[in-house]
């Protein structure tokens, strides 16, 4: 009984770390990637080409 517990418990935890992680105010910030020659304008919010 206390193994089929412990392996219950082992397969939901990921399931409720996951759930509560959602919500955290950590998750505000995203990251762009642009292309080579290309930067990020926090203006227009958009890659624009880098100009040499």
């Amino acid at each position: 009984m206390k193994t089929t517990l412990a392996v219950l418990a082992l397969i939901l935890a990921p399931s409720f770390a996951a759930a509560m992680g959602c919500n955290s105010a950590d998750h505000t910030k995203q990251v762009m990637s642009c292309e080579m020659g290309a930067t990020w304008d926090e203006t227009t919010q958009t890659c624009v080409p880098t100009t040499s």
